[in-house]
């Protein structure tokens, strides 16, 4: 029977190359939006040029009650869920300030999107392949973020959520392990998607300062990991694990001063 995998945040960046990727596997694709459909309809097409079925499916994910809703259609679509991707995240505008002076709400919004989103998905999912029997698998998405911050904003609760995913991947990976489902994270590090547009050149500059590879990443760095996390033949035996893929960053140190400007 054909494979399945849903793709949160799949519109665009790491998630559309990871729906694409998954599509020339072979799989049976679902793609993720919340606010651009055209984007969503465009990956869509592409998954299914490589011959398999592809769906879009709108959900605000740090909303438990959207994405219940979203995965219930998505497992009563194609008729069981095979793997889970968790890539939906991302760190908004900051408020000005401190942590002092920052709002809870955003607080609330940024744990939610990067943090309990996966949550609620993986607990829809995980339900489902246990019902079904179904060998498969959950692969969150953290971040370089999750291991090292800005040190001028040691409060980004993005860094927080991102930490707890790393903690949440290791407590349902042993967990889920003896259904034969492995649960496993990637951390990406730099990498180039639509949202660099908000960094100046000098900004590029001192990023690749201070990654030992000299350079960032593409999405295409990010997927060939997600295919082989979701392969059991090959990735049976990791569980829990959580991958970093940042051309030795997190190795290397904090990063601490490598922006030169607000953002």
């Amino acid at each position: 029977m054909k494979k399945s995998v849903l793709i949160t945040g799949s519109s665009h960046g790491i998630g559309a190359a990871a729906a694409l990727a998954f599509a020339k596997e072979g799989y049976d694709v679902g793609v993720n939006y919340f606010a651009s459909p055209q984007d969503a309809l465009k990956v869509a097409e592409q998954c299914r040029g490589a011959g398999v079925n592809a769906r879009i499916y709108q959900a605000d994910v740090s909303k438990r009650d959207e994405c219940e809703r979203m995965l219930h259609a998505f497992i009563e679509d194609f008729g069981k869920i095979d793997v889970l991707v968790n890539n939906a995240g991302g760190a908004q505008r900051m408020p000005k300030g401190g942590f002092a002076d920052m709002p809870m709400e955003y607080w609330d919004q940024q744990i939610n999107l990067n943090l309990n989103a996966a949550v609620y998905c993986a607990h829809v999912a995980a339900k489902d392949m246990i019902d079904k029997k179904t060998r498969g698998a959950i692969i969150n998405v953290s971040s370089i973020h999750s291991e090292i911050t800005w040190v001028r904003r040691k409060a980004l609760p993005y860094s927080a959520g991102k930490a707890g995913l790393n903690m949440f991947t290791k407590s349902i990976g042993v967990e889920l392990i003896k259904y034969g489902i492995n649960v496993n994270c990637i951390a990406p590090g730099l990498i180039y998607t639509q949202v660099m547009s908000r960094y100046s050149d000098k900004n590029v500059e001192g990023f690749h300062r201070k990654i030992p590879a000299g350079y960032g990443g593409s999405p295409e760095d990010i997927t060939p990991m997600m295919l082989f996390l979701a392969d059991k033949s090959k990735s049976r035996f990791i569980v829990g694990q959580t991958i970093f893929i940042d051309g030795g960053q997190s190795i290397d140190g904090a990063i601490d001063n490598m922006l030169d400007e607000e953002f």
